[in-house]
């Protein structure tokens, strides 16, 4: 038998997940010199690309056009795409053991932190990430309801996604009609009454998480005045220290744009976006009905800890804040796969470097690894995964050249593909997608849009005939 990776005897990889990190580990290994290699990508849903689809704000259109380049990668004869094909359910861990000689977790992170807090689960009280699920037209999603009738809003949190959500509320209905927003979410946002949107943050200007593009952007809406509070703009003690001990460029930038909002008169647009900093929920409060109405708020102090970093402590300084509609966006975390070792603090696959780990041995599952948010957590950009999944391809291809690879008996690619027709025969393959993308992007041609998207999974099987 010809060595694993050869012309007569490939290298066969099993993907799990349709996301950044996935393509990003079968662009890697497909370009390997020399490396004869098969790859299979399973996902859940009919469509690929996961978050650059369903998570990115319809108004990026530039973050987008890396589908492009994956559409590349798809088209290499030695990669299939199994669209709605779930794992753990149509095909599971023993499946692909007996068809490949690698295995790759790209999951992500499915699933939102709660707050902990009292009054969370009032009518009114969201996560985030069913908010940009429904904008985005995700199937999981479509059906989900937002009273856009409250005029104040409050998202807690001061992430990428947090701002998405804001500024979602905040683009007029002309800036959303040339999206590919969904359109079910356009028509609801064409009727939203919200005037005021509050960001939460509970820590400082300085410890902000989104980045300097998207706080940019809040500065130059159309229809929304960006304000800072000028007390809560400027820095800290500690903060200010921290900083002039760094070469933190990004983060003074960062402070100085913050600033610059805080000094700044509003020019009397018809919605405010103010954005709060040193503040935490402590509970949401609501009324009879069972409706949220407000959210108190505690102020916070930060102080250093051991490990360098900086800790709110809450003061005895409280506030209530009017808000009928509240976002929590306070991380992500994902969730664990049927006989994948699985860290629940940390919410990711246990893991190092990408290969799974064994929690009783610390030693690596053999054939086994992850990349993208299910390996490293909720950080990052799009391309912070390109990076993670040469990692750990590397490693993939490491312990192919020692042989630590699992021993499949049915390695054939014809033998899963009897398999999966077997137990999901409605799956659909990436010459299906690009079907469906033709009609999305026609639908939406039509409309002076990018795209008119499928919101529905039966939709979406219909269209491709199955």
């Amino acid at each position: 038998m010809p060595p694993v990776g050869t012309e007569t005897n490939p290298l066969r990889v099993a993907i799990v997940g349709s996301g950044p990190a996935a393509f990003y580990a079968a662009d890697h290994l497909l370009k390997h010199d020399g490396l004869h290699v098969e790859i299979d990508m399973f996902e859940r849903l009919p469509i690929p690309y996961g978050l650059v689809r369903s998570g990115v704000a319809p108004d990026h259109h530039k973050i987008k056009s890396v589908t492009k380049k994956f559409a590349e990668v798809a088209s290499n004869p030695r990669f299939r795409f199994y669209g709605y094909v779930e794992f753990g359910k149509d095909v599971d861990l023993s499946d692909l053991r007996r068809h490949y000689h690698q295995i790759l977790y790209a999951t992500g992170a499915q699933t939102d932190k709660r707050m902990g807090i009292p009054g969370e689960e009032l009518n009114g009280s969201h996560a985030a990430t069913e908010f940009v699920g429904w904008y985005n037209g995700h199937p999981d999603y479509r059906d989900r309801q937002f009273d856009l009738s409250q005029e104040r809003v409050a998202i807690v949190g001061v992430g990428n996604v947090a701002v998405d959500v804001a500024r979602i509320l905040c683009l007029t209905p002309d800036e959303l009609a040339v999206t590919d927003i969904a359109s079910h979410a356009l028509a609801a946002l064409r009727k939203s009454r919200v005037k005021e949107v509050y960001l939460l943050g509970r820590r400082g200007p300085a410890q902000a998480a989104f980045t300097n593009p998207e706080i940019k952007e809040l500065g130059n809406l159309a229809g929304a005045d960006a304000i800072v509070l000028p007390e809560e703009a400027q820095l800290d003690d500690v903060s200010r220290a921290a900083l002039e001990a760094s070469d933190d460029r990004a983060t003074r930038k960062k402070v100085e744009i913050l600033q610059a909002y805080a000094a700044r008169e509003p020019a009397g647009k018809s919605r405010q976006l103010t954005i709060r900093f040193l503040v935490s929920p402590v509970e949401l409060i609501g009324n009879a009905a069972g409706q949220v109405v407000a959210i108190r708020l505690v102020k916070n102090a930060l102080q250093a800890t051991a490990a360098g970093t900086l800790s709110p402590i809450a003061t005895d300084s409280v506030e209530e804040l009017p808000a009928g509609l509240v976002f929590r966006s306070v991380g992500y975390r994902g969730a664990a796969l049927p006989g994948v070792p699985f860290n629940e603090r940390w919410g990711v696959i246990l893991n190092e470097k990408g290969r799974v780990m064994d929690p009783e041995t610390q030693r690596s599952v053999v054939g086994e690894y992850c990349s993208g948010w299910i390996k490293r957590g909720p950080t990052g950009v799009i391309g912070t995964n390109k990076s993670d999944s040469v990692e750990t391809v590397n490693c993939m291809l490491e312990d192919l050249a020692e042989g630590s690879i699992l021993h499949p008996s049915a390695p054939q690619a014809s033998k899963m593909e009897e398999l999966v027709r077997k137990h999901q025969p409605r799956y659909l393959s990436f010459a299906d997608w690009l079907r469906l993308d033709e009609i999305e992007v026609n639908n939406g041609r039509a409309q002076g849009r990018p795209r008119e998207k499928f919101t529905r999974i039966e939709d979406m099987l219909a269209a491709a005939g199955r």
